[in-house]
């Protein structure tokens, strides 16, 4: 018998910003997160084509006023999608999904919504990310925002 051999988890993605232009008429109607072997990754659903977005590392992750807010984790990552669409109101703002346990997650919550929609990613450190857009399923989108266990 032989063993598994564990994943490869070179993630050569970097921790510089990243963006798409643009702006879409569609709502975010969820956020939601799930753990794989080698990241961590949050995904925002559109019920339309994707959106314009931007995902940063920054040292204060701000509210819509310009107020600090807390976020657990030693690096914030802020999330800003551009829609035209309707607000989207998680069942409790400061914790907008349960990321208990996650290698890398420590804390998303949901900052703002209406003409953008922000959210803060808490993350352990400082980390590769990479973000891009998904469509479907059928005519919805989704931004996926995939953040390293490692260097």
């Amino acid at each position: 018998a032989s063993a598994s051999a564990a994943p490869a988890c070179a993630a050569t993605w970097g921790s510089r910003a990243k963006s798409l232009d643009g702006t879409t008429n569609a709502s975010v109607t969820n956020a939601r997160a799930g753990r794989h072997a080698c990241f961590d990754r949050m995904v925002v659903d559109l019920n339309g084509t994707g959106a314009g977005y931007r995902v940063e590392y920054v040292n204060t992750l701000t509210g819509m006023a310009g107020t600090p807010l807390a976020l657990r984790g030693g690096a914030k990552i802020q999330v800003t999608v551009r829609t035209r669409g309707h607000m989207y109101h998680p069942t409790t703002m400061s914790e907008a999904v349960n990321v208990r346990g996650y290698t890398t997650f420590r804390q998303i919550r949901c900052v703002a919504s209406g003409g953008v929609t922000k959210f803060g990613l808490g993350v352990r450190a400082r980390l590769p990310m990479r973000a891009f857009i998904l469509r479907g399923p059928g005519t919805g989108s989704r931004l996926v925002i995939d953040v390293a266990h490692h260097w």
